[in-house]
């Protein structure tokens, strides 16, 4: 019997940026993703404004982007300032495709948090992923501990005995 209550590992939306006409890898990854406990949201071909918003709309831990025609340093220098402008920077975003050793290293400095190339395991993709959601879980937590630690202490009700 299915559980009525799953646990996540975290929700991910994959999408093809621009017109890259390559979809069954990324069909694949979802179902790696699926499978290994994900919530994943297939959006397909979009613009940047689109999948930011997507991510957004959906409450993405981490967004990852597949590309084989060559456009991924743009597209993802386009989905992170987009991600950036509408407040959700820290949305995490992974990147996959036919990607060489220095593209690879100009997106993870541009801010991307992982770049998976053809062949990666499905054991790899899931680990990666993983480690995404974490990075912005642990983001999350620091910038909540941060607001609490620079807000006044609520008074106590004494009550009566006060």
């Amino acid at each position: 019997m299915d559980d009525p209550c799953p646990l996540s590992r975290g929700r991910v939306l994959l999408a093809k940026p621009g017109m890259d006409a390559h979809w069954r890898g990324l069909g694949v990854v979802a179902r790696i993703l699926r499978d290994a406990g994900f919530e994943v949201v297939y959006l397909g071909h979009a613009g940047a404004d689109e999948i930011a918003g997507a991510a957004l709309d959906e409450d993405a831990d981490v967004v990852g982007l597949s590309t084989l025609s060559g456009n991924h340093i743009e597209a993802t220098r386009r989905v992170l300032a987009t991600l950036a402008r509408l407040g959700a920077g820290d949305v995490q975003v992974v990147v996959g495709g036919a990607i060489g050793r220095a593209d690879a290293r100009v997106l993870t400095e541009l801010g991307a948090h992982t770049v998976l190339g053809p062949g990666a395991s499905s054991d790899e993709i899931v680990a990666r992923v993983a480690a995404a959601v974490a990075t912005r879980a642990r983001a999350f937590l620091a910038a909540d501990v941060a607001t609490v630690a620079g807000s006044r202490p609520l008074p106590i009700d004494q009550g009566e005995n006060g």
